[in-house]
């Protein structure tokens, strides 16, 4: 299918019959096409047949912005320059929200389609209605090649077009294969998932044209047909089976659970239960992924349904209730499989049905034959879950861990099953998290005629947890099948850097050479820059950022002495508006008040992040910010940061490893959420004293900062903001 609605020379353009290239839109549109719509084709053929009497080069209508899941409205190739113009018909002023779409378009045209890298991108915002405006033409800081937003009127867009062609005009630039170019875009967990959720009603599934394929033949779309590929044949061998889909951090995991639950939701919807279902559900125990997620779908689903027909009075509740049908938090679903459970239970017995499901011993209980666990690496350890039913729902002498559980509630449909494992690497950041053996431990144990599909790598130690090989060797050869499609190899979340992870990761774990050489990679395209002042990490930010490109600050949930800096840790976000909202509201990660945490972050991402380092994880190998006392009481000399949690009114040394594995894990997460670039900031502390020469605030001692960042900048290579040229 062509990417855009109309296309031709501009000539051709000039002297075709209105009624001509109305009828080839209408024709080649796949929406539902509102009176609204038609007019505003109508107004801009007139226009734009007005604005480019003598003009040559090319002219495409309804041009496709595979990313956002939206369209230019028209895009002008022009002496070598793209230019993007995004009309509102009866407009009277230049509204932010505006400016920021036409900008979105024209970044992503930029930044992913192959023929335009480089080449000059001039967005245009064209209100019919507003006043005349003056032109400043604005070449952005960051990005040379794309001028910010420029802003007219029907009578005013050929002179934008004029200054720009003479100024930046080349016409020995040949753009006759534009058109045919690859595009190749890296979404957003949101937009992409939102991009999928409008075609569940179309033919086209498909996630190839709204990612970037990668350089291995493990590409999303791989991933996806041959995790449905399994699915298919669990069900026509009426077998059960769990599958484990690994990936570095943003490799896309998440949208490929994402993409099964949709597809598999959607042909099933509307069949009975008697019918062949294969009804699937997404579940995450990442609660504010699960809450961004719903609410974005839900939001989306409404404008879509107003798009359609602007006197719609389909509500945002009728949307969460078809969303929250397939996305669901884990611990509600759990909520709901203990239903299944006779109670109390006795001290050293088996689960057993109760008397309200028993008829088909719970076979119909759970609708869905298919369940997809986000981070099933953080599912619980039997501990964490046994103690938690008994504190909180009164349930004792619970005898399986989450998975385990989760397993058994599945066994008991009486056809077929599939459990879906997306696992991260590195990404623990609880105790009471149990890993991926825990999962194997209880086919091996409880439910062994399961088959078990794994990518060959699920052994390493960056996704195991110790015991998956021993637990892998244990299965019997026909019921282990190794698939090597089902690992993500590269990381889709920054287009800039695909080695990002592999540069944090080498950061992390102090191979100085290592981090060193992902460093110059990097440097180039993915902006890192440190600062020891809050405030100049927040004016970095809100510079790099264009359109609705999203920023915020990301703390660790152990930096506690941050609030010198107004930064508290306790005061939680609202994430919801945190990641959705613009700039107008002070909730939004774009007000730069409100901090998250890993715990808030883990999942999805930002564009561009500030990373605020406190003095919870210190880089310091010989540990000279410890007291004699506490190096000679903790083994710590094989670990180069100093771990310390804040207790009281001090900080305290972490001794356990699995609670050092996790703020390890907290500062990857942290490290790895920017598409585009990121600022540390780690403070100066506080140097004063009092009269005795002893440090007022003993607590934020600049030692407990400086270390780091001479690591970071001394050791590392990353620049102080004062030190780049802009």
């Amino acid at each position: 299918m062509n990417r855009y609605f109309y296309h031709s020379s501009i000539p051709n353009f000039f002297t075709a019959h209105p009624d001509e290239i109305w009828a080839t839109l209408s024709q080649n549109s796949r929406l539902d096409d509102n009176v609204e719509q038609k007019d505003s084709w109508s107004h801009e053929i007139k226009c734009l047949k007005e604005s480019m009497v003598g003009l040559d080069g090319q002219i495409f209508m309804e041009y496709s912005i595979p990313r956002l899941g939206k369209r230019a409205d028209v895009v002008l190739l022009i002496s070598g320059i793209v230019f993007v113009l995004e009309y509102k018909i009866g407009e009277k002023g230049f509204n932010r929200a505006d400016i920021e779409q036409v900008w979105d378009y024209a970044l992503d045209i930029k930044y992913f389609h192959d023929a335009s890298h480089k080449l000059i991108i001039a967005p245009v915002l064209v209100a019919t209605g507003a006043k005349e405006k003056s032109q400043t033409i604005s070449r952005s800081s960051y990005d040379r090649e794309v001028f910010e937003p420029l802003c007219c009127n029907d009578s005013t867009l050929r002179s934008v077009i004029d200054i720009i062609v003479d100024q930046y005009g080349d016409d020995s630039i040949n753009l006759d294969e534009w058109a045919d170019s690859k595009f190749n875009p890296t979404p957003t967990i949101i937009q992409a998932a939102t991009t999928l959720y409008r075609r569940k009603n179309t033919k086209n599934k498909s996630i190839e044209d709204i990612t970037r394929k990668t350089a291995s033949d493990a590409s999303l779309q791989n991933t996806t047909d041959a995790v449905l590929s399994i699915v298919e044949e669990s069900k026509r061998l009426s077998q059960k089976s769990i599958c484990f889909v690994t990936g570095v951090p943003g490799a896309g995991k998440t949208l490929v659970g994402l993409n099964i639950a949709i597809s598999l939701f959607e042909e099933s919807k509307d069949k009975e239960a008697s019918e062949d279902r294969s009804l699937a559900v997404y579940l995450s125990g990442n609660g504010p992924l699960v809450k961004v997620l719903r609410e974005a779908l839900a939001r989306d689903a409404v404008e879509q349904e107003k798009a359609k027909d602007p006197k719609t009075k389909y509500s945002k509740t009728e949307a969460h209730k078809a969303v929250d049908s397939f996305i669901m938090d884990v611990y509600h679903h759990r909520d709901y499989v203990m239903q299944m459970v006779k109670k109390p239970i006795e001290e050293g017995a088996s689960l057993v049905v109760n008397e309200k499901v028993s008829k088909d011993n719970g076979a119909t209980w759970l609708h869905e034959h298919v369940e997809i666990f986000d981070e099933a690496q953080r599912s619980w350890t039997y501990d964490q879950l046994s103690n938690w039913l008994s504190r909180k729902k009164g349930i004792s002498n619970f005898p399986m861990s989450e998975p385990e559980f989760l397993t058994w509630g599945l066994d008991k449909k009486n056809d077929w099953a599939v459990i879906i494992c997306l696992v991260g690497g590195g990404q623990e950041i609880n105790t009471g998290e149990a890993g991926i053996s825990t999962w194997l431990q209880a086919i091996n144990e409880k439910f062994n005629d399961w088959h078990v599909y794994y990518p060959d790598n699920l052994t390493e130690k960056e996704y195991a947890d110790g015991r998956v090989a021993e637990q892998i060797s244990k299965l019997s050869d026909d019921h282990k099948h190794a698939h090597s499609k089902l690992h993500l190899k590269a990381s889709m979340r920054s287009f800039r850097a695909e080695n990002l992870s592999k540069f944090v990761k080498d950061l992390l774990d102090v191979n100085i050479d290592g981090a060193k050489a992902q460093f110059e990679k990097l440097k180039k395209d993915y902006p890192i820059v440190l600062t020891r002042n809050l405030d100049e990490a927040k004016e970095w930010l809100r510079k790099k950022a264009r359109g609705t490109e999203r920023y915020g600050l990301l703390v660790s949930s152990q930096a506690y002495r941050l609030r010198p800096l107004s930064i508290d840790v306790r005061c939680k976000p609202d994430t919801v508006h945190w990641f959705l909202d613009d700039i107008s509201d002070i909730r939004s990660s774009l007000f730069l008040e409100d901090v998250a945490t890993e715990f808030d972050v883990q999942g999805l991402e930002l564009d561009w992040a500030g990373i605020v380092w406190d003095g919870d994880m210190i880089y310091d190998p010989a540990h000279s910010v410890l007291s004699a006392k506490e190096r000679k009481n903790h083994d710590l000399t094989q670990d180069a940061w100093t771990h310390r949690s804040f207790t009281g009114g001090k900080w305290q040394n972490i001794v356990s490893d699995y609670r050092r594995m996790y703020q390890i894990n907290a500062y990857r997460v942290l490290l790895t959420r920017a598409r585009q670039g990121m600022v540390i900031c780690v403070p100066e502390g506080n140097n004063n004293r009092n009269i005795d020469g002893e440090y007022q605030d003993p607590t934020r001692k600049p030692t407990f900062y400086d270390s780091t960042y001479e690591y970071l900048h001394d050791v590392i290579g990353i620049r102080n903001i004062n030190e780049i040229e802009e």
